[in-house]
């Protein structure tokens, strides 16, 4: 045997059985449940696999009545049932169910613990940027009680200190209960009506009020509510996908002989469907106890992960309360040590701290996502979690299902092997076989009537055009029946009710075919029998062929061609079904021949071999084009699946999910044995999940350092452990999913999306965003939506932070030079609170600096070798306390955490983590404090001073002269009741002295103000130069600093305002065009400043992947283009 190569053990032996081969090399794929599924022959080991994946599945569940005989489930439930006449049963009294329902609680599951609305909002309340405000404010009062007469002006500024701490926690929680109100519609999964048999009468009742014990009536089309036993059933399917992650339905009946309940044939789970047939069951679980409830709890086990959006804005925070407070610590001391003045320094602390606190950042922040959540609302997109708008624009790896996230769970016909002949039933690029050009063709002609007379769909309803329809069914058939109904001319009604059946057969675990007799004449009589069903087993009954146009004895040429035929249809990861027909001799069955089923007095064999039909559940509108614009966008896009892996590679083959080689498949193409195979040479691996609890810490690595992987035949814990891993390496990991069998990745993901209309209600619970169409494109606009409003946050951030030098440094000069108070704290409110929130709001509606840029740019923390290494480096340096007897981490205390804190800066570790450079882009970058610190709001500083110093020398008042009077504290200038002032024989009054000082305050306000507008425009520029029509295509920014000089012009011009702003109505506009000198300065800064970046640091964009088809693809434009019409 050859020794495996080295790196990846469990790739090479998983690789080795599922990758495709050529034509000399057999295909299989693991026999399927259903009867109808033709597969290639598989060997023992995939019943074995299918087995031990059931039994680690159910291995907690707790149910085991299918174990038991009906007496004794009976006997255990006090109820009363006839077997034979199930509809006769007895039942529960009225009086024994009351009295269950009240013992047992209702039958509902048991929702997640919540906060009540006042803690929450108190959570809002307390975090660190609204508790510093709070506290900015009441040391406001302190000062006020210490020394009302010198801080009166103060007394608004510390209720607006505290009335903006409450302003924010109110948006931010009224944002969230809304979004938990919108969703609280959407959780209907339990169906509001059950029938139930008690005290022998059919009644319906509220599903919560089934009780253990009720015998249930099920009927096609219901959803079951609860755990039940079936005693008694007539062709009973169930829809097991958002449980189990099953596609095909599965049957029920009475009699069990497998010990797995997830396979037992008498139970019939919770939130599951009914697609076909009836019956008669016994309710043994009911609420929590229910597979559904139990499932649902690996949901609970799972902790929340922060949000990147969450865990940066926090550290934005701490970072700047800390240097607020570093500052506003330093500058008490300073004036302490310079005037000993308690009450003077606290002011000037005070004003630091606020000049520094951005305090309508949290506002502007919620608000910004808010917009940008209402945007996704429109696009069928429900966020639950206000970051997790920003997040889905971060994740670096999107795990999704298959069924029913990337395919419809709606079978379609692919192509059709007739008379000799391949023919596709759909226009794609890569189809195979000829076009139906007619239904007239023979044997295509015995396909069409055979999908609609020998099936046991149902239509919802008769009354309105077929293709208007609902069926109820299973989706096989279902997609036979729409094949036939879209090429049959005239009634489909018309043509079930002229070919009447007559006989029926259906499918079942023994035959795996269904066959019926149908009024159909032809030359030799009146009937016709129609089978359809296993290729294998439907070619064993029969003895002759259509073929070529004449019905002709069966050779074993026409056995290799059909087996040819049915190897390629099966490695395509279709299902595949044989048609058969038999026209019965009129001689000895009649028009009224009586057939019966028992006494098997139709024809068994020698049957006449019609063709084989090919179903694909086909990817949903705009799947191929949405993964790959994903994939274009750097984002590692993997399939989590139930599925055969031959099915799934193949659906991920045709949604741009694969499209590089497996090992097997370039050991096939170079003719080499896999084991020489290099990691190097291939790109593409698909892993089944029976190797996944085998696989080492070196081999995870090398799956996800390959672009396209699969993983198939996957359980819940494998899809969560998926999901662990990814995290583990660095990935901001979104996952995609509709059953409860989701649930747990969901929630343990950084960003669970769950379908709406498909999804369970504990996929909906577990995930922080919901797709209320079940579209998979939509994710695309909302990883772009994402994207833009990450750049649009960090210009907001950009823009609002150059505002605080030109408020922080006249604080500095104003105890250091010193000099006269330039701006006031209750000015800086006005700033930060009016035309800057106003402002910095408009960029929720900036629209991306080109079309697709935003796709072509990497993640914003992409997963590299040194990001792995880095986090590795950082996990060593935190090692968790571990339970030595659970072995699970020990959560420390509060207590804990907060010494922890405080210890932090003064160890090594603390500093490593800090001056580590991270990987990719971060919110609040060194980048971004450069320019809104030493750029932006040093130059917006300067022109402010300018201002000032000009509007005093208007009054008189000297630079040099305004630093001596400011300097002078005996006298305390520049007040209403100042002394006078002479300076060159010219005499200035209190008054004088105090308003010119509050018009060269005023001037200040109208500098950054100016500055700011210009810094508005400039800040839309990322990529590009700060000019073009780019720059005016969000007519909001215009409404946005019109309302801020609206804003600025009441509180200077309306007089009575004056005295609460230390404004000044006599402000001459003309000095404001020093600020406008500065702007268009500023301009021509950012201009310069950008060209050279442009040099230094190019754009990195994201490579081209080759072989990625971005065509819509059939089914995409299928209600665009003109099907082909056919008639029969």
């Amino acid at each position: 045997m050859d020794k495996e190569k080295p790196g990846l053990p469990g790739i090479n032996n998983i690789q080795r059985t599922i990758a495709f081969s050529n034509s000399n090399t057999n295909l299989r794929t693991f026999p399927s449940r259903d009867p109808r599924v033709g597969t290639v022959p598989a060997d023992s080991s995939s019943a074995d696999h299918d087995n031990k994946n059931a039994d680690d599945t159910a291995k907690n569940i707790d149910i085991t009545e299918h174990l038991l005989s009906l007496e004794q489930v009976c006997t255990k439930y006090s109820v009363q049932v006839n077997a034979a006449r199930p509809q006769d049963s007895f039942g529960l009294g009225n009086a024994q169910a009351a009295k269950l329902l009240v013992d047992n609680g209702p039958n509902t599951l048991t929702p997640p613990k919540r906060k009540s609305a006042l803690q929450k909002y108190i959570i809002c309340l307390t975090s660190l940027f609204n508790l510093m405000l709070i506290a900015a404010g009441i040391l406001v009062y302190i000062v006020l009680a210490i020394d009302y007469k010198d801080n009166k002006a103060n007394v608004y500024m510390g209720a607006i200190l505290i009335g903006v701490a409450f302003l924010n926690a109110v948006i931010e929680w009224y944002q969230e209960r809304k979004s938990e109100n919108t969703l609280a519609a959407l959780l209907q999964m339990i169906p509001p009506k059950t029938h139930v048999i008690r005290e022998r009468k059919l009644e319906s009742v509220q599903s919560a009020d089934v009780v253990v014990g009720d015998v249930l009536f099920l009927r096609m089309g219901d959803k079951v509510p609860a755990d039940c036993y079936v005693f008694a059933a007539t062709d009973l399917k169930v829809d097991n996908s958002s449980l189990t992650g099953e596609s095909e339905p599965q049957e029920r009946e009475p009699g069990n002989t497998m010990r797995n309940p997830f396979e037992a044939t008498n139970l019939a789970f919770n939130g599951t469907l009914a697609v076909s047939g009836s019956a008669y069951a016994i309710v043994v679980r009911t609420g929590d106890g229910t597979v559904l409830g139990q499932i649902a709890g690996l949901t609970a086990g799972e902790e929340k992960a922060e949000s990147p959006m969450s865990h940066e804005i926090a550290r934005f925070v701490r970072i700047i309360a800390s240097v607020a407070l570093l500052t506003a610590v330093v500058f008490f001391a300073t004036g302490m040590g310079l005037y000993n003045d308690f009450a003077f320094s606290i002011n000037f602390a005070i004003g630091t701290f606020v000049a520094f606190v951005p305090e309508g950042l949290p506002a502007t922040v919620t608000m910004l996502l808010t917009i940008a959540a209402k945007r996704m609302a429109a696009e069928n997109v429900l966020v639950k979690d206000l970051q997790g708008v920003e997040t889905l624009g971060a994740i670096t790896c999107l795990a999704t299902d298959k069924t029913g996230t990337l395919t419809r769970n709606q079978m379609m016909v692919t192509n059709l092997w007739t008379n000799g002949t391949m023919y596709a039933a759909t226009r794609t690029h890569n189809d195979v076989g000829e076009s139906i050009s007619s239904g007239n063709i023979t044997g295509v002609r015995e396909i069409l009537l055979t999908s609609t007379l020998c099936c046991s769909v149902k239509f919802d309803r008769s009354d309105v055009p077929i293709d208007k329809r609902q069926l109820l069914g299973d989706a096989t058939e279902s997609g036979l029946v729409r094949f036939a109904f879209s090429r049959l001319s005239g009634d489909f009604d018309e043509v079930q009710a002229q070919h009447m059946k007559v006989f029926e057969i259906p499918f079942n675990s023994a035959n795996k075919w269904m066959l019926s007799v149908h009024k159909l004449t032809h030359d030799n009589g009146p009937l016709t029998l129609m089978m359809k069903g296993a290729p294998e087993r439907v070619l064993r009954l029969c003895s002759t062929i259509l073929y070529q146009g004449r019905i002709i004895p069966l050779t074993d040429a026409h056995r290799a061609e059909y087996e040819e035929m049915y190897q390629y249809m099966a490695s395509q990861g279709h299902r595949v079904l044989a048609f058969a027909q038999l026209q019965l001799d009129g001689s000895a069955y009649p028009e009224d021949f009586t057939f019966d089923k028992k006494r098997a007095n139709y024809p068994e064999t020698g049957y006449t071999f019609v063709g084989l039909a090919s179903l694909e559940d086909p990817p949903k509108h705009g799947v191929r084009e949405a993964i790959g614009r994903c994939r274009s966008a750097g984002i590692q896009v993997i399939m989590v699946t139930g599925d055969h892996p031959l099915t799934a590679e193949a659906i991920g083959r045709k949604i741009n999910l694969m499209v590089g080689e497996t090992r097997d498949g370039v050991a096939v193409r170079t003719g080499r044995n896999v084991n020489d195979i290099g990691e190097d040479e291939y790109d593409a691996v698909v892993i089944h999940g029976e190797s996944i609890a085998n696989m080492s810490d070196a081999d995870w690595d090398l799956v996800f350092r390959k672009p396209e992987v699969i993983f198939a035949r996957t359980s819940p814990k494998n899809k969560l452990e998926i999901v662990t891993r990814a995290q583990a390496l660095g990935h901001i990991c979104g996952v995609t999913g509709d059953g409860v069998n989701d649930s747990p990745a969901l929630k343990k993901a950084d960003l669970g999306i769950a379908m709406n209309e498909s999804g369970s209600d504990v996929s909906k619970e577990a995930a922080s965003m919901i797709l209320l169409d079940d579209n998979f494109a939509t994710i695309v606009k909302g990883i772009e939506e994402g994207r833009l409003i990450f750049a649009n946050l960090k210009k907001s951030i950009r823009y609002t932070l150059a505002h605080s030098i030109p408020e922080v440094i006249p604080q500095i000069l104003y105890i250091i030079v010193p000099l006269p108070p330039m701006i006031t704290s209750i000015m800086i409110l006005v700033i930060d609170l009016g035309f800057e929130v106003l402002a910095a709001l408009t960029y929720a509606w900036e629209p991306p600096e080109s079309s697709n840029g935003l796709m072509k740019l990497p993640p914003r923390k992409p997963v590299t070798m040194r990001s792995i290494a880095m986090l590795r480096a950082r996990a060593l340096r935190h090692p968790p306390s571990i339970d030595p007897h659970t072995g699970k981490p020990i959560k420390p205390s509060r207590v804990s955490r907060a010494l922890a804190t405080v210890k932090a800066p003064f160890t090594r570790v603390w500093w490593q983590d800090r001056l580590e450079r991270p990987e990719g882009e971060i919110l609040v970058d060194g980048e971004l404090l450069s320019w809104s610190y030493l750029e932006a709001g040093v130059l917006s500083t300067i022109s402010s001073i300018v201002v000032f110093f000009v509007v005093l020398n208007h009054h008189g008042i000297s630079p040099r002269q305004a630093r001596l009077m400011a300097k002078d504290t005996s006298q305390n200038y520049f007040n209403k009741d100042s002394p006078d002032y002479t300076y060159n024989g010219r005499i200035f009054t209190g008054e004088q002295q105090f308003y010119a000082l509050n018009e060269a305050r005023t001037g200040i306000m109208f500098s950054i103000y100016i500055m700011q507008v210009f810094n508005l425009f400039i800040c839309k520029a990322r990529f590009r130069l700060p000019f073009g029509k780019f720059m005016f295509r969000n007519v909001r920014t215009f409404y946005g600093f019109g309302a801020g000089l609206l804003l600025l012009l009441i509180v200077t011009y309306i007089p009575p305002l004056n005295t609460v702003f230390n404004s000044s109505y006599k402000s001459i506009p003309l000095y404001w065009l020093i600020a406008v000198g500065f702007g268009c300065l500023l301009l021509a800064y950012a201009t310069a400043r950008m060209l050279v970046l442009r040099k230094s640091k190019p754009i990195q964009w994201n490579q081209t992947i080759d072989g990625l088809h971005m065509h819509p693809t059939i089914w995409s434009t299928r209600q665009r283009t003109k099907s082909i019409d056919v008639v029969v």
